[in-house]
């Protein structure tokens, strides 16, 4: 099998306003990439830009995949590490980008194989349950959302956080006082304290019930976060402190976090995302699987994966879910509540409305 040709689109979905600590988003910055084959197979792949995250736009993505495409044209999809070592050859970071290239790979494979992806990756159906994220907002704004949340059957709550401490004390104590004590919650500061602000935060939260909070602090303090781990009432998830496999041996070495939050978006994709897993469940540290921005393509590719990594046991797969105002996604992963449901179709099994894609920028390599 050899690459023939690829479509490459800036594949932009309107959204409702997204606050997290370091920014807003007004539109779901992806990047969807269509692969033609000479066996007449297609892969398809999507990626999420989070600029204040990962230090990539979707310009910069589309960018990047042009190359990318240029790099791979001719050559076998099959191959996976090959191919995927050629792109760690052309450029460092850049993951985002990577992660699209990476996904269509492992489409493609298993579609070759007449497998839904789930079992090309050895995996099993199994229940996959995602909380619902609420952006940062007023304490009423955000206590009003969970309740509308709860009364449409979710029950795991993810809360952005990440302002002051008195601000970010009273959005949680006004969320528990609306949400009932078996109502679970999770937090995430997205690097937005300090370390003497993320001790005295997660101090005054103790009695909030809260499971978790994800990334306290900047990835610069990464030597407090041992120190953060042994003072905080709450467990530690590390979500932008670990990008690789070999940053979650580095930060489960210096027993600097609780828990690990695998994306594709952030750590290049299938490929990169099973080293981590793997050095996770070697350490005994749970992870969870989260997402940027994603549309149902690549949420559904997230359910795959899961499927084939029991040792993932918390999701933060709502992405598709938040304030997305359009659905282009053909076939593909469904919620139905909280879970989330895939067919057998073959490889990723989701596709993207062409009329949709052709008013967006695209180009063909």
């Amino acid at each position: 099998m050899k690459f023939t040709a690829f479509e490459i689109y800036k594949y932009s979905i309107p959204t409702e306003p997204f606050t997290i600590a370091t920014g807003t988003m007004h539109f779901a910055q992806n990047l969807f990439v269509r692969a033609q084959t000479d066996t007449g197979l297609t892969g398809v792949g999507e990626c999420s830009a989070f600029p204040m995250i990962v230090g990539e736009t979707q310009a910069t993505c589309y960018e990047m995949a042009k190359d990318f495409a240029a790099i791979w044209k001719g050559k076998d999809p099959l191959q996976i590490t090959e191919r995927l070592a050629e792109l760690q050859l052309y450029t460092a970071g850049n993951y985002t980008a990577k992660s699209a290239f990476d996904m269509l790979l492992y489409d493609l494979a298993a579609k070759a194989a007449g497998l839904p992806l789930y079992k090309y990756l050895g995996g099993e159906k199994r229940l996959i349950e995602t909380d619902l994220t609420i952006g940062i907002g007023t304490p009423e704004n955000m206590a009003a959302a969970a309740v509308k949340i709860i009364a449409n059957g979710f029950t795991i709550l993810k809360i952005k956080l990440g302002k002051t401490p008195t601000e970010d004390i009273a959005r949680i104590k006004a969320i528990r006082e609306a949400a009932s004590p078996e109502i679970e919650i999770r937090i995430d500061a997205n690097q937005g304290w300090s370390f003497e602000d993320a001790i005295y935060t997660l101090t005054e939260l103790a009695p909030y019930n809260i499971s978790f909070c994800e990334q306290p602090m900047r990835t610069y303090n990464d030597e407090l976060l041992p120190e953060l781990c042994r003072l905080s009432p709450i467990p530690v998830m590390a979500d932008e402190s670990v990008y690789t496999h070999r940053d979650a041996e580095r930060i489960i070495r210096n027993k600097a976090t609780d828990y690990i939050n695998i994306k594709f978006a952030k750590s290049g994709g299938i490929h990169e995302a099973a080293l981590i897993s793997r050095v996770a469940e070697q350490n005994n540290i749970p992870c969870m699987l989260g997402g940027m921005l994603e549309s149902r393509l690549a949420v559904t590719a997230n359910v795959h994966f899961a499927m084939a990594h029991p040792h993932i046991s918390i999701f933060d797969l709502d992405t598709a879910l938040l304030a997305h105002l359009a659905d282009p996604v053909t076939n593909g992963a469904r919620y139905n509540g909280m879970k989330l449901e895939i067919t057998d179709l073959p490889g990723i099994g989701a596709d993207v409305d062409q009329a949709y894609l052709d008013e967006l920028e695209h180009i063909s390599i």
